[in-house]
């Protein structure tokens, strides 16, 4: 495993991280969860990522009972907070009562006095800025929470952010998890560049587009029942990547990956870490097997060559707006 620094923190975590969303608390049961994490952490990953939200805390409870065998230190811990945990008006959003509640909710799940990570699971347009940075700076002081993170923000709330973080003395944001692969590459344009001067990491999420990038969907052919694509509650998120030209063009990386030495999972996921912003990046995992293969990408560096072949291949299919 390979290690990369948070942004321009001083931490640590591995370049390739386990994450939780779909999958712990949900489709996959929680012996073959742990198995998963297990593997994770002997095979070198630091980074396990999860949210409030993910099957309304189970996917937290999950991952704390999974990870409560290892020395704290030994692991980097990150959660999230923003979308609705009940039906009451103030179960939801970036308010201070929302954060400090739900961050007091996310430690007693995952069994643990601290995270590494807090993340702010969306924008709350709701909110003022200032009453979510200081409520965030609030929990950094206490212990509560060691770095904070955004996730899908924009490049214009990331930069308010970082500006009245400055202005205002309080903790700043150290990263950024945006969705980003192969196909779906709309952080390129103003998100990198900012992140990139400004020293915010990126911790990228869907790095194999819901499945797609592994060549596990050929054009053509109806999903397996067994797969995501198939699952009604899980194919909403990838409507845009199920079409024709989408798998057609994927199915022609195939000899890109094989003549490079790598797996499909792999040439994904080494592509997504040639760009030094990226700290790290999230898979999800329903074997154990699946996490020994995408490990295998780590400290993996693509040619110039194979990196221009794989633009040419995707170019009519790639979303960047």
């Amino acid at each position: 495993m390979e290690y990369r620094r948070l942004g321009r923190s001083g931490v640590k975590v591995s370049e390739i991280s386990l994450g939780s969303w779909l999958t712990y608390g949900g489709s996959v049961a929680e012996e073959r969860a742990r198995t998963c994490i297990h593997k994770a952490y002997e095979l070198g990953i630091n980074f396990f990522d999860t949210a409030n939200v993910y099957m309304r805390g189970a996917a937290e409870e999950i991952v704390g009972r999974a990870l409560k065998g290892f020395e704290r230190d030994s692991y980097f811990l990150a959660t999230k907070v923003y979308f609705p945990m009940g039906e009451r008006p103030n179960d939801r959003g970036l308010s201070r009562k929302h954060i400090t509640e739900q961050c007091h909710a996310s430690l007693q799940r995952l069994g643990v006095d601290y995270v590494d990570l807090y993340q702010c699971h969306r924008y709350d347009e709701d909110t003022p800025l200032e009453e979510t940075l200081r409520a965030l700076d609030d929990l950094v002081r206490q212990g509560k929470v060691l770095y904070v993170g955004v996730s899908e923000w924009t490049a214009d709330q990331i930069a308010d952010a970082l500006h009245l973080a400055k202005v205002m003395n309080l903790d700043r944001i150290v990263s950024n998890q945006p969705r980003y692969n192969m196909i779906q590459r709309q952080i390129e344009a103003e998100i990198f560049p900012l992140c990139e001067r400004e020293g915010v990491g990126q911790v990228v999420f869907s790095p194999l587009a819901q499945g797609v990038l592994t060549g596990k969907y050929r054009p053509g052919e109806a999903p397996e029942q067994d797969t995501r694509a198939a699952d009604p509650d899980s194919n909403r998120f990838m409507q845009q990547l199920m079409k024709e030209e989408v798998l057609s063009a994927v199915d022609k990386l195939r000899p890109v990956a094989s003549d490079a030495g790598f797996g499909m999972s792999q040439l994904a996921l080494a592509w997504i870490l040639r760009q030094e912003n990226v700290s790290s990046t999230i898979i999800g995992a329903s074997r154990p097997e699946q996490v020994e293969d995408n490990v295998k990408a780590a400290g993996v560096r693509l040619s110039s060559d194979v990196l221009s072949e794989i633009d040419s291949i995707l170019e009519d299919v790639i979303q960047r707006g």
